[in-house]
């Protein structure tokens, strides 16, 4: 923790050299779907849930108790719900928008180290959950067990979560403010990057 500019600008080029490697999204895997197997993989599949998620936990890890274990709660559970709308084919518009603006807000809102109430936070955070909720869902037909494909992505969900709020101790650290913010600044540059491609 010597330097810290040299520890901001690895991560953020880090975080930007895994997005030029991986731009493909976890959106492709159509009817190959099937069971816990599939759903719990399929989160980890696309650079675009993960940096969301982990900013999730970044975000909780920053508000501190009780936004460290809420937010990563509300979102798996909310997401849930979403994923029963794509599975069922319910019609949700700009999903691949939303899920691009979600990277994009909530790594302002670690960037920026936003501190809003508990439930303004929480609102935030089930927004964009069902968006992402629905891409996994929509992605479900012919998948031999819905149930467990569900209970698979929610689990990987939460574990993407603890990822963030695991890194998010680095808070307590010199200097670690500046890195888990510009983490923050990172993912929003990803979101960027992905909005682009989806306009």
């Amino acid at each position: 923790m010597k330097n810290p500019h040299v520890i901001q600008t690895s991560v953020v080029s880090g975080l930007t050299l895994l997005l030029m490697s991986s731009l493909a999204m976890a959106h492709t895997q159509g009817g190959n779907a099937s069971g816990f197997a599939s759903g719990f993989l399929h989160p980890a599949a696309g650079l675009d849930h993960i940096v969301a998620m982990i900013a999730v936990g970044l975000w909780g890890a920053w508000l501190g108790a009780p936004a460290i274990w809420l937010l990563p709660v509300v979102f798996p559970m909310v997401m849930a719900l979403g994923g029963v709308l794509g599975i069922l084919g319910i019609p949700v518009p700009a999903v691949e928008l939303v899920i691009a603006l979600s990277a994009i807000v909530l790594g302002i809102c670690v960037g920026l180290g936003a501190k809003p109430k508990l439930w303004i936070a929480a609102f935030i955070v089930a927004v964009f959950a069902i968006f992402h909720g629905y891409a996994h869902g929509a992605e479900l037909p012919g998948a031999q067990s819905p149930v467990m494909y569900c209970i698979g992505f929610v689990l990987a969900t939460g574990l993407i979560h603890l990822t963030g709020i695991g890194i998010g101790f680095v808070r307590k650290i010199r200097h670690g403010d500046r890195v888990v913010r510009s983490l923050g600044a990172g993912i929003s540059v990803i979101g960027v990057l992905f909005l682009v491609g989806v306009l």
